[in-house]
């Protein structure tokens, strides 16, 4: 979940309260949610649902839709215990930054109740979220299983299948089959139409699909010397060298804009980017579709829920977490926005996994969001998680991609950069 335009949004309690002194009326408590992108929440009713449950309990949320700049401003917030929520979420790629450095900001939550939901979920879910010393920092909200999204109608126009099962045949031999496909789209020549958003979407899907990625279980930093990086980093500059990208930077206005303009048949496409198309697309319903992803399967993204120790009010934050991180909860999300459950009873519940959203596909064949997602995140591996994870991607992404892409750089001198970069940033 993550984005680049600031959004606002509140959730307040009736107006015709007295005040007091946290703003809420007399003896009322007021809960401030801090997150990042569209966690769903709010979306599905979730905190209207919460209050008219707890008279007692007022939620204010908040949410940056950039979680790099969400991840810095939380940082200040919690050196200098000011501007902090109660509820914080924490993306995966900080999870582990997060557990191993700054377990003293925050509540263990095990005590608190959440320690009953940790056969719920994922094991390797339930792990990410745990300090060395078995502590419960975070609880997870969602996954990120990885399909693909493609535009039905400029496939036609390239003379490409536009059914479901027919698409994924293309790429049956994996991210090779998918270059090759955007080969022929290119050679339609479709005026103002790439083959993809751009090489970055795709390196991370591609990465996804490894238990090992920058680092080794170990701790080690291996980004430069895993084979998996090497393939994933081959197969981007096959896409940002050859044309086959329309070299658009993800979650900025012009990305937001191309998703309606055409300006790219296919993006890569984790759980919660359905709910991203619908609210960027309007009322193009069935120009979109999903298939399965090169590979079958991949992880991109997934949060989780977090108190800090700074909060005044940390049970009552811990039963709100515990609350949307429950079955019911993450079933509602998923219908809402497509963010994918971390809770397994919610995956296998049959509102999820028979769920097909008319939205996307054909009219009258409505693309079975729930079995593609579903099946995807069976198949995820447990990826090792390090540190500085979101710092090595973003230099390999948004640094060493991106000047191949946008500014033409040639990709040997481009990577070299990137390793003189990850060495400066992580000693």
């Amino acid at each position: 979940m993550v984005a680049v335009v600031l959004a606002i949004a509140s959730v307040l309690a009736p107006s015709g309260c007295a005040g007091s002194a946290d703003g809420a009326g007399a003896g009322r408590i007021t809960l401030k949610v801090r997150l990042f992108g569209t966690f769903g929440y709010q979306e599905a009713g979730l905190f209207d649902a919460y209050m008219a449950r707890h008279p007692d309990i007022r939620i204010e949320y908040s949410t940056i839709q950039d979680s790099g700049q969400y991840w810095t401003a939380l940082q200040t917030s919690l050196s200098t215990e000011s501007g902090l929520g109660d509820l914080q979420g924490i993306e995966v790629s900080e999870i582990t930054d997060a557990t191993a450095n700054m377990a003293d900001s925050f509540v263990d939550l095990g005590p608190l109740g959440a320690s009953a939901l940790r056969d719920q979920f994922y094991p390797w879910k339930w792990a990410q979220g745990l300090t060395p010393d078995g502590k419960v920092l975070g609880l997870g909200t969602d996954i990120g299983p990885e399909a693909m999204c493609y535009r039905r109608d400029l496939f036609a126009k390239a003379g490409l299948p536009t059914a479901r099962a027919d698409v994924a045949a293309l790429w049956k031999n994996g991210w090779d089959g998918y270059v090759a496909a955007g080969e022929r789209f290119r050679a339609a020549g479709i005026p103002g139409s790439a083959w993809t958003d751009t090489a970055s979407g795709m390196f991370n899907a591609m990465i996804g699909q490894s238990p090992e990625q920058y680092y080794d279980a170990s701790g080690r930093l291996i980004y430069d010397r895993n084979p998996a990086v090497a393939t994933a980093w081959g197969e981007a500059m096959k896409i940002a060298a050859g044309g086959l990208s329309a070299r658009l930077t993800q979650f900025t206005p012009a990305w937001n804009q191309a998703f309606t303009s055409g300006q790219f048949a296919t993006v890569a496409c984790p759980s919660w980017m359905i709910g991203y198309i619908k609210s960027q697309t309007g009322s193009l319903d069935n120009r979109w579709d999903v298939t399965t992803a090169p590979g079958g399967t991949g992880n991109w993204g997934g949060s989780y829920l977090a108190v800090p120790k700074a909060s005044k009010h940390q049970q009552q934050a811990a039963d709100l977490a515990i609350w949307l991180a429950s079955a019911p909860q993450q079933v509602a999300v998923f219908e809402k926005t497509g963010n994918f459950p971390s809770n397994r009873i919610a995956a296998a519940d049959p509102a999820v996994r028979d769920f097909s959203d008319t939205y996307f596909g054909a009219v009258g064949d409505p693309a079975p969001i729930g079995r593609i997602f579903g099946d995807a995140a069976g198949r995820l591996p447990a990826a090792v998680l390090g540190a500085r994870d979101q710092v090595v991607k973003d230099l390999i992404t948004k640094g060493g991609i991106t000047r191949v892409e946008a500014q033409g750089q040639d990709p040997a001198k481009s990577w070299a950069k990137v390793v003189r970069d990850v060495t400066a940033a992580t000693g």
